[in-house]
């Protein structure tokens, strides 16, 4: 029979063995974008890892969500943390993006730092609790004060208003799922006087809003933990970008694919024609070794 349009070649018990390897993409949901000329919402935290694994282990997985967009302008929503632990594991903790504030404040702390508002605001810190390798960079200072531009959110893979002001910052490029995704772009500051809106990071970031004329500001895409683009200098509230949901990936060789799991994760048994099984959790759940 085939499973998710890959040929199913039959389940593994382990490899026969006490333990094997399996690789871990852990990404954390990603921050929203501020308001009032908003910087954008840095990305989620992008963290790997390779354990070795004992047979009947069951791995949780948490899966973050992205920023829901504020009640206000000096509120900020910082995307949910993503992570994966169980008995005898090295826990692996994403932290969500940061989130942007409205007026001239700093961007929020976190995986990756969100862009400043405002005109003077400063970029948040990325890296957010310190992880070694980083788990992101940090966000962009706005730029003014005329015109006013919110600062880029930093990305996995560089920090925010690295190719301009504004621009978010690129993610990271994996492929754990058996072909190149990029992971974790931050959000596009919101421009004015300008109909061209600053981008997101590639990896999923939101582009930024314009104030002239008004145009609002993209969500981070769900599943990569891009950070949500930074949005006009008016209301209505909903024109600023929520940030993207993370995503949790693992993989192992196909003969060591339990078949346990929970949460209904997406299943490929020779994923790109690697020999390895990915499972793709969008959501909460878990997989027994």
């Amino acid at each position: 029979m085939t499973q998710f349009g890959y040929q199913v070649l039959g389940f593994g018990s382990g490899g026969g063995g006490g333990a094997y390897d399996v690789d871990f993409l852990v990404v954390a949901g990603g921050g929203t974008g501020g308001y009032d000329d908003g910087g954008g919402g840095g990305a989620g935290g992008y963290r790997t890892s390779t354990q070795a694994i004992n047979v009947g282990t069951e791995i949780t997985v948490t899966v973050g969500d992205g920023g829901a967009v504020p009640s206000g302008w000096t509120v900020t929503n910082n995307g949910d943390d993503s992570s994966i632990s169980g008995s005898g594991l090295t826990t692996i903790t994403s932290a969500g993006g940061g989130g942007g504030f409205g007026g001239d404040l700093g961007g929020a702390d976190g995986g990756s730092g969100a862009g400043g508002s405002g005109g003077a605001g400063a970029g948040g810190s990325g890296n957010t609790p310190s992880t070694s390798p980083s788990q992101g960079n940090d966000g962009g200072a706005s730029g003014g004060p005329s015109p006013k531009l919110g600062g880029g959110g930093g990305g996995a893979g560089e920090a925010g208003n690295t190719d301009s002001t504004s621009h978010g910052g690129d993610g990271t490029a994996s492929s754990i799922s058996g072909s190149s995704v990029t992971y974790a772009g931050g959000g596009g500051g919101c421009t004015r006087a300008s109909g061209s809106a600053s981008p997101g990071g590639d990896g999923g970031g939101g582009a930024g809003g314009v104030h002239t004329p008004h145009i609002a500001a993209v969500a981070g895409t769900v599943n990569t933990g891009g950070g949500g683009g930074g949005g006009p200098g008016s209301m209505p509230h909903s024109d600023v970008g929520a940030g993207g949901k993370g995503v949790v990936i693992l993989s192992m060789a196909d003969a060591d694919y339990s078949g346990t799991t929970t949460g209904s994760p997406t299943v490929a048994i020779d994923a790109g024609g690697t020999g390895k099984t990915t499972l793709i959790f969008t959501g909460d759940g878990s997989y027994t070794a």
